[in-house]
């Protein structure tokens, strides 16, 4: 399937904080970099040599300090880079995925320690500890995990994990028995799971919001889909996967299809206020744009779509 809601990036730095110190990244002559705040002050001394094309004097996003290079001493397998909360104490490094630095799935990040994967939340606290071999990142309220499992390097310069012994997490880090299938269970791995999730009344308010936009967000989504999908199969289901909480003042809700086997759709992914009364869709993962103004947008968009395309399978709504 094609998008048409542009790329989204893997490792999403949300930060709407109002009030936080002014920090910024710096660069020696020897081209070793650190933080300082606007006082000139170091908080993180200048100890790295970075992969990417960082500026001297960008400043630095999100609730934590995240350095993406590595040091002279570096041991740890599987990690890259360092995140330091903004004070300047070392918090973890995280998990390496895809040339880069673990992305936040469902608000939490994988972390290394001592060779062991665990999770961490955007505001740097570790979730679960780590103690597994490997974990792939949540979706849909569970990760799968291995103990005893190797790397393997496949032909295309790649790793596979192989070996071990598998088993699913939930969001506290339980292991969770697979039950029988029903309509209120997960596929994971072939196997299947008690429906993850729990909500509040005004939680469920919340989700009743997205229920409502369903056939909208939908036909936008599915319009360009180069397979003709009944109604049912269209249909989303809107889960919160992230809460209120320090320097977070929203909950976060993803779009899932039907197959609820997915770390949410691309550009299907929402936020509202603690309050209620505020809905932005999220761009890139870090912008936030009011729910009107963008649905308005991806419906023209869609529109134009299907004017261009008159025999797409999936027709938009009127």
């Amino acid at each position: 399937m094609k998008g048409i809601f542009g790329a989204i990036l893997l490792i999403p730095m949300l930060s709407f904080s109002q009030e936080k110190e002014v920090l910024m990244y710096f660069k020696t002559k020897d081209s070793l970099a650190g933080v300082k705040n606007s006082e000139g002050k170091i908080i993180v001394p200048a100890q790295f040599e970075l992969f990417s094309f960082l500026k001297d004097g960008e400043p630095v996003k999100g609730e934590t300090i995240f350095i993406d290079g590595y040091r002279d001493d570096d041991e740890e397998k599987n990690a890259w880079g360092y995140v330091y909360d903004r004070k300047g104490n070392f918090l973890y490094r995280p998990f390496a995925y895809d040339n880069g630095a673990d992305y936040f799935s469902e608000g939490l990040r994988r972390f290394v320690k001592n060779g062991k994967v665990g999770f961490a939340d955007r505001n740097g606290k570790v979730i679960i500890e780590a103690k597994n071999d490997f974990v792939s990142p949540f979706h849909y309220g569970y990760a799968a995990y291995c103990d005893g499992c190797d790397w393997e390097k496949t032909e295309d310069e790649h790793k596979a994990i192989v070996g071990g012994t598998w088993g699913v997490m939930n969001f506290k880090g339980q292991h969770v028995q697979p039950v029988a299938k029903s309509v209120n269970t997960v596929e994971v791995n072939g196997k299947y799971y008690p429906y993850p999730f729990s909500y509040t009344q005004k939680e469920k308010e919340v989700l009743q919001f997205f229920e409502k936009q369903n056939q909208k967000l939908s036909d936008i989504y599915y319009v360009n889909h180069y397979k003709k999908l009944s109604e049912e199969n269209k249909k989303l289901y809107f889960e919160i996967v992230e809460r209120p909480k320090e320097n977070f003042p929203f909950y976060q809700v993803n779009a899932y299809d039907d197959s609820k086997s997915a770390a949410g759709l691309a550009g299907l992914k929402f936020l509202v206020s603690e309050d209620g009364r505020k809905v932005f869709a999220l761009e890139f993962d870090d912008e936030k744009i009011p729910f009107e103004t963008w649905l308005k947008e991806q419906r023209n968009q869609a529109e134009a779509f299907q004017k261009k395309h008159p025999d797409a399978p999936n027709k938009l709504s009127d």
